[in-house]
């Protein structure tokens, strides 16, 4: 498969999240733009630059991010390229979760962190208003309840447009929904980790998005079977993993992530792939993994 820049995020069709923000289905995620570990400045800060800029050139208008990508690296990257932020573009964070080192993630989404991690989400942004705000994992410590009044009261209060989650069970989503609207879900999913298909299906039951991360299995079953569809279909197996994603649920909003425009395009160009019904039962068939938090 060709990756002309005639094919671009628009052509995976869009999905409306919360009701009110309508993006193209395939989305970007930002947290490789920053430097090793996922800790501080990227090498080639340029490119990573360029990389956010292509992305919006390519009609990506769903950035997904964390205030601990960096920390902090990867919402100050997305302003300094983007800001003043094209109309429509949908930026998606996250708060909950602290960084003491490289590849070092600590827990923390009690109350007064999450009204922090906000105020310096919106600084670093450059927004008056996040419209996607999730939490990036529930805290074990913490009443779970609590984060999510919290978020209710951030959103009652204007800071935040819509409340979402990653990292959780239909569980989670349910206690998160008797406080509060959720519009969307961010676990780690693909055609050979399927440890999320039933939120997938409670997703797409709920009409509540679902942000799948880490979208490449890592077993070498996994690898064979892509690498057999893509050479069948003149693609590469990411586009051919991010084909199947796309055909999985109609709510599912892919959001691979790369440092690099090249890689980007590579991605973007998945949108435009019809995935066989034959092979898509192929990848479907790969036993799954277990699911480990990050994202």
């Amino acid at each position: 498969m060709s990756t002309t820049h005639a094919v671009t995020a628009a052509s995976a069709g869009t999905f409306t999240i919360g009701g009110d923000l309508t993006v193209n289905r395939l989305g970007y995620g930002a947290m490789r733009v920053t430097g090793k570990g996922i800790w501080g400045p990227p090498a080639d800060k340029a490119a990573a630059l360029a990389t956010l800029r292509r992305a919006v050139e390519l009609e990506v208008n769903l950035i997904d991010t964390a205030d601990s990508y960096g920390p902090g690296v990867s919402e100050e990257l997305i302003a300094e390229a983007l800001y003043p932020y094209p109309k429509g573009l949908v930026i998606a964070t996250k708060g909950g979760w602290e960084r003491p080192g490289p590849g070092q993630w600590t827990h923390n989404a009690s109350p007064r962190h999450l009204a922090q991690a906000l105020e310096g989400s919106l600084k670093r942004l450059r927004l008056e208003r996040i419209d996607v705000y999730q939490l990036h994992v529930p805290d074990p410590a913490v009443s779970y309840e609590a984060s999510m009044e919290t978020l209710a009261k951030l959103r009652e209060g204007g800071k935040i447009r819509h409340v979402a989650l990653s990292n959780v069970t239909r569980e989670h989503i349910e206690r998160a929904r008797k406080i509060v609207p959720i519009v969307s879900v961010q676990n780690r999913y693909s055609f050979a980790d399927r440890e999320s298909d039933l939120v997938v299906d409670h997703c797409e039951k709920n009409g509540i998005a679902f942000m799948p991360w880490a979208p490449l299995g890592q077993a070498r079953k996994a690898h064979e079977a892509l690498e057999r569809v893509a050479r069948e279909l003149n693609a590469t197996p990411l586009q051919i993993a991010l084909a199947w994603l796309l055909k999985r649920s109609k709510v599912i909003l892919p959001i691979p992530g790369t440092s690099s425009a090249a890689h980007l395009e590579e991605n973007v160009a998945a949108a435009g792939l019809e995935l066989p019904q034959r092979a898509y039962d192929e990848l479907s068939s790969v036993p799954h993994e277990p699911v480990s938090l990050r994202g």
